[in-house]
């Protein structure tokens, strides 16, 4: 049984998910940063922002919001240990920064944006602002 995993040649998924990454050795530095993966769903009344964000701590996150752009940040350090016994063959888990960012447009109430976390999972909803209904005003023909 072998401890590498192997990857298929023609695996596209991870082509484009390895495109834009960071190469080994930037990921190693600590300016290094990752988008983390996002589903963004319009409800009727707001906008719902799911990110993944496993092994981060709430306290890590930091949510922004400058001239309609929304901008998650967060950073996760690697544990710096040791091993007496063994060693490591292949480590997968990213460290690093991740940066991700989305225009909200004129269209969010940007005062009432909720957010919340819970096992790795960061959830943002953004209330849309209620539509007006255009103004019709009668004419007179003199």
């Amino acid at each position: 049984m072998s401890l590498i995993p192997r990857s298929r040649f023609f695996d596209m998924d991870r082509f484009f998910d390895d495109f834009w990454s960071p190469s080994t050795t930037e990921a190693d530095s600590p300016e290094s940063f990752f988008s983390p993966r996002v589903d963004i769903v319009d409800r009727d009344d707001h906008y719902e922002i799911t990110a993944e964000m496993p092994g981060i701590k709430k306290e890590d996150i930091h949510i922004t919001l400058e001239n309609g752009v929304l901008r998650l940040e967060a950073e996760t350090t690697q544990e710096t240990k040791e091993e007496k016994e063994g060693k490591v063959i292949r480590q997968e888990r990213r460290y690093g920064k991740y940066v991700r960012s989305f225009d909200l447009g004129s269209d969010v109430h940007e005062e009432d944006i909720n957010a919340s976390f819970e096992n790795g999972v960061l959830k943002l909803s953004a209330p849309k602002k209620t539509k007006a209904a255009p103004e019709q005003r009668r004419i007179d023909i003199k």
